[in-house]
């Protein structure tokens, strides 16, 4: 396939053998990039480096701000967070945001894979709200058994024999990144001298870092910079989704309103107070971010509810990952409001590392998903 993959092949692919590979994983946020180079050694991915890079000062803004930066601006900064971080590998994956594409599970005829793959395009534009030409489509058939066990609250009614509706159908995941964001990402990541040898929609990259394929049913929360995205996730598949338009930035901003200090005091505020309300300031910062938080709680909460309506699940537990995740208090303010276990991401379980480095990949963990899960990907390939 072109973009898309399976969490499947490649989680089977490890301890498959093989001489073992070396890559990248190159992730650009809103408000930072994330680098994690890992190499294979007998089946298990070992990691050698890791670093993160605030986009700010790029785009002459405070740190912690969601900037846009153009495509020399962007590899200006892949460049120096290589040499920060001791990156000595050009063999990368690129990590896609999900406001730049769209994924959906569609039903079709089972006409075969040569007459599918010209169907799609065509179908595609039921689901696509730009034309077809401005994105590029991957897609991937899903296996019989696990459409089967997707079947309850489809919207999708079984084949009606009095009705004369008996051909077979399946599933297929369809998925869309505008070509522009493609092109953007490529242009930067090559001129800063980088291999790219594939771009994945984060929500793929994430999965793979933090789950185990053949899971209850559980959702993943990404506090971004600019926007938090909630993702159902079923089988390794991506069942629903939304997105917050509000994030860290804003929760900043409303600490710098309130207490009248700068941009830049205020994010420091909030990484060191957080939602516990320690110190002089304490109340006043946790008072002030909690008026952004509990709206995007709030429309987490109604995401959730929604999805479990809709296709009568329960979502087992949430894992809360981007750089939001490690504001302090957080989870225990979001177990009360979404009423579910909530978990950080750990990322960094699935590689080995030294000991000594534990406690501290633990905590930076929920930033480098997304990275981290591009890595594995690339590794298991080179394997």
């Amino acid at each position: 396939m072109g973009f898309l993959d399976t969490l499947k092949q490649v989680v089977a692919s490890f301890g498959s053998g093989g001489k073992g590979g070396r890559g990248v994983g190159i992730d650009i946020g809103s408000s930072s990039i994330k680098m994690v180079q890992l190499r294979r050694a007998e089946g298990a991915a070992i990691l050698e480096t890791y670093g993160e890079l605030a986009l700010g000062v790029y785009g002459e803004t405070d740190i912690g701000r969601a900037v846009q930066l153009p495509p020399e601006k962007l590899a200006e900064a892949l460049r120096d967070l290589q040499q920060e971080a001791g990156v000595s590998v050009a063999t990368c994956g690129v990590g896609i945001p999900y406001r730049a594409s769209m994924v959906s599970i569609i039903q079709l005829p089972d006409v075969g894979a040569a007459q599918l793959a010209k169907m799609i395009p065509i179908e595609a534009r039921k689901y696509v709200p730009v034309p077809i030409k401005e994105v590029q489509l991957d897609w991937f058939l899903i296996p019989e058994e696990e459409s089967r066990l997707l079947e309850v609250g489809n919207e999708t009614s079984p084949p009606d024999p009095e009705q004369g509706n008996t051909q077979a159908k399946v599933d297929v995941l369809l998925a869309a990144i505008y070509r522009r964001t493609l092109e953007a990402y490529h242009q930067a990541v090559t001129m800063a001298r980088f291999r790219p040898r594939f771009y994945e929609i984060e929500a793929f990259s994430a999965m793979r870092s933090l789950s185990e394929v053949h899971k209850a049913p559980y959702a993943i929360v990404d506090f971004g910079a600019a926007s938090t995205k909630f993702y159902a996730i079923e089988l390794g598949l991506v069942r629903a989704s939304h997105m917050v338009p509000r994030g860290g930035q804003d929760i900043t901003l409303a600490i710098s309103r309130s207490l009248g200090v700068s941009v830049s005091k205020a994010e420091e505020l909030k990484r060191s107070i957080g939602l516990v309300g320690d110190g002089a300031n304490g109340k006043a910062v946790a008072s002030a971010a909690r008026t952004v938080l509990d709206s995007i709680l709030g429309e987490v909460k109604h995401a959730i509810v929604s999805y479990q309506k809709r296709y009568q699940r329960a979502l087992e537990y949430v894992v809360i990952m981007g750089g939001g995740a490690q504001l302090a208090g957080l989870e225990s303010i979001a177990l009360q409001e979404w009423g579910m276990s909530v978990r950080r991401a750990d990322p960094f379980a699935k590689v080995r590392a030294p000991a000594f480095l534990n406690p501290v990949l633990r905590e930076v963990g929920p930033e480098f998903a997304v990275a981290t899960g591009l890595a594995l990907r690339l590794v298991a390939q080179e394997g």
